[in-house]
């Protein structure tokens, strides 16, 4: 009897289907980050700094510097991850020779990537890009007191809608669109409430045109501050949650966008009883919003538990921000990827309903028992007989992949 029969023998013991599980994960879409690829700098732009509070450190050899070597190293990724994937893009990374601002993008500039993810048989999903951008260099951007700056970025996200609405129709596959903004103030402001008001008149008129669901869905991101916002963010989480649940658009939760003390897992449950979809970006906030690597640790596991005891995986879109230009970046995207899905196995291998009649019952000791138990199950023979179905380097394996695409590809550029 190999390793994966004795694991699916001793999970059948307390009623868990590991067939089942890896059937289940099979078909758990994870989006992946672009911009993991490129340290977010993008294509439609050669000469703007970083801003919006978004930076990156390390200068690792290889970066991607155009769509046809960005694509080259997602592929190389996407042969290791195994699993179902999508891809989540920005508006910076057009695909086009024109000279275009945000302002006028369109459908074509994007077409190179549908074509791509079409081959693939992949979906996609976007982001308008709402900062690096000198009409965000005030510190503010849709909230702007300034009617010329807001219109801009009205303007740009609604083109961005057009784009994802796009995606969708040409992919068969929903894309999810994910409203971010740096907007906020360095020092104490007088008045909290004129930008946030500001913001949900312009949000208002964003959205205003009907798009088909099937093919478009809008989410709206909050955070508790950022670099050059670090005394109040106009997107805050009451105010993005309240948005969000009274215009009936989902609600995005990124990890590091909380106070230290905080996690999203515990949101999870919340959210979901108020919104019908949820947008996850699952990253690692060492200290705060630094963006880590996805590992697999405690919260990391959290969040799968959140998603999977009550099937609320269901109705949530997950997907994963960080960037490390201090590692490999293709070995950053399949590190933390395949995290991501070790913990969503971890999680469907659980006795759900014998913890849940447990704790029903007030059995607290079985509750404690059972799931400390757990933690020492091998399930790591189940990862790696998913990897083996999925036609994926099982464990490390993968990585002397990366190794010999670093020697022969990354390290020319």
């Amino acid at each position: 009897m190999n390793r994966y029969e004795e694991a699916k023998e001793l999970y059948a013991g307390i009623g868990v289907d590991t067939d089942r599980a890896i059937e289940t994960l099979k078909n758990i879409p994870i989006s992946l980050h672009c911009w993991q690829g490129d340290d977010v700098l993008g294509f439609l732009f050669r000469d703007v700094a970083l801003s919006g509070g978004i930076q990156t450190t390390g200068n690792y050899p290889g970066r991607a510097t155009t769509p046809a070597q960005l694509r080259a190293d997602l592929d190389k990724a996407l042969s290791l991850i195994p699993g179902k994937m999508r891809l989540n893009l920005h508006a910076i990374y057009a695909d086009t020779d024109e000279k275009v601002d945000l302002t006028d993008l369109e459908p074509k500039h994007f077409a190179s990537w549908v074509e791509w993810a079409k081959a693939r048989g992949t979906g996609l999903d976007f982001n308008p890009t709402c900062f690096s951008h000198p009409m965000a260099d005030s510190g503010f951007t849709i909230s702007s007191a300034d009617p010329a700056v807001r219109d801009f970025w009205i303007e740009h996200c609604k083109k961005s809608r057009k784009i994802s609405e796009y995606f969708g129709r040409s992919l068969g596959t929903k894309s999810v669109m994910n409203l971010w903004f740096p907007d906020g103030y360095k020092d104490i402001p007088f008045d909290r409430e004129a930008p946030r008001r500001r913001m949900a008149e312009a949000l208002d008129r964003v959205i205003a045109e009907k798009l088909d669901p099937a093919c478009h869905l809008d989410a709206l991101e909050s955070k508790v501050f950022g670099i050059g916002a670090e005394s109040y963010t106009v997107a805050s989480h009451e105010f993005s949650l309240g948005y969000a649940v009274t215009r009936g658009i989902a609600y995005t939760l990124d990890a590091g966008h909380f106070h230290p003390t905080e996690v999203i897992s515990d949101k999870i449950s919340s959210v979901l009883l108020y919104t019908n979809e949820l947008l996850l970006h699952v990253s690692r906030p060492v200290r705060w919003d630094s963006d880590h690597v996805v590992i697999f640790d405690d919260e990391l596991n959290a969040i799968a538990d959140a998603l999977t005891r009550t099937g609320l995986v269901a109705r949530t879109h997950i997907g994963l921000d960080y960037f490390d230009a201090s590692i490999n970046r293709v070995a950053a995207w399949v590190i933390g990827t395949r995290n991501m899905q070790k913990a969503l196995l971890r999680s469907l291998l659980t006795p759900v309903e014998t913890l849940k009649n447990a704790e029903l019952a007030g059995d607290y000791t079985t509750r404690l028992a059972l799931t400390e138990e757990l933690k020492s199950y091998p399930f790591a023979d189940v990862w790696d007989r998913f990897c083996e179905i999925s036609g994926v380097p099982v464990r490390e394996g993968w990585l002397g992949e990366v190794k010999q695409y670093e020697t022969e590809v990354l390290s020319k550029r």
